[in-house]
């Protein structure tokens, strides 16, 4: 809109897993904490740390550069944190489905009903708990299957955050509906570049503005996107808050820069198709 040259979405991650591994379920193994037969408290209570005060600080921060966040929400969630929700929806945040739980990643080892309704379940109770119906998806470590998107256009989805292949939206074939791709900036992943490669916080925010330079430039000859994926039980720590502010300041306040929700972006792809 108004010549923009690259849209910029950020994602804020709600998601729990269980006290135990549930049998029919399935963890990533890229996950710091192995499944066991006990309560892994330690693990546990370090993702409660991003719903009980992280969030808040990742909340203000974006309020201060005018971003309005798109949440990414599971079930344990929607569920257990009824007053989260509820700061949500009063905000006016944009919140869209993740599944059940970060012990339930949806695998190929599903059927495809086992994977319907593991999405429908998902759905029907995000949906209840906000009042609102989710236009948009993001998997538990975006966990697919092969009939992954099939399904997620099948329960009425219009974006998907799981694929990670170009710096625009797309749309995706799939026998029902209507579904594109809103794709992640993977290696700006505050998870993936804070603790899977352990870079410290100043070459994050490096590579964040690096990043955004590159896309700003090309995003004048051809409309650019950067999708920031967060969790804040990472990047809501006191230690980097500061670092996300000072990102987004680079970001944010420039020229020809368009802040919005997954949900706007793809409204917006959908009514201005590109020219072939």
């Amino acid at each position: 809109p108004n010549d923009a040259r690259i849209a910029v979405c950020v994602i804020v991650n709600m998601e729990q897993w269980e006290w135990v591994q549930p049998e029919d379920g399935y963890r990533s193994p890229s996950l710091a904490s192995a499944p066991g037969p006990h309560p892994d408290i330690t693990a546990w209570s370090a993702r409660e740390y991003g719903h009980r005060v992280g969030v808040f600080r990742v909340l203000d921060v974006l309020d201060k550069h005018g971003i309005k966040p798109t949440v990414a929400m599971d079930t344990l969630t929607a569920e257990n944190y009824p007053w989260l929700v509820k700061h949500h929806v009063g905000r006016g945040d944009e919140i869209i489905g993740h599944g059940i739980s970060l012990s339930r990643m949806i695998t190929s080892r599903m059927s495809e009903q086992e994977e319907r309704d593991y999405i429908q379940t998902s759905l029907t109770s995000l949906n209840k708990a906000t009042g609102a119906t989710a236009m948009g998806w993001l998997g538990p470590e975006f966990g697919e299957s092969t009939r992954t998107p099939a399904l997620l256009g099948e329960a009425g989805i219009r974006y998907t955050c799981d694929w990670v292949n170009d710096d625009q939206p797309f749309r995706m074939n799939t026998p029902q509906g209507e579904l594109y791709a809103l794709p992640v900036n993977l290696p700006l992943d505050d998870v993936s570049a804070l603790v899977d490669r352990n870079l410290g916080m100043d070459t994050y925010v490096q590579i964040i503005e690096d990043s955004f330079d590159v896309l700003y430039a090309e995003g004048a000859q051809n409309g650019r996107l950067l999708v920031l994926n967060l969790h804040p039980f990472i990047i809501g720590q006191a230690f980097r808050i500061r670092g996300l502010d000072k990102a987004l300041d680079y970001i944010a306040h420039r020229d020809g820069v368009w802040t919005a929700t997954g949900s706007e972006i793809i409204d917006w792809y959908r009514s201005h198709p590109p020219v072939a």
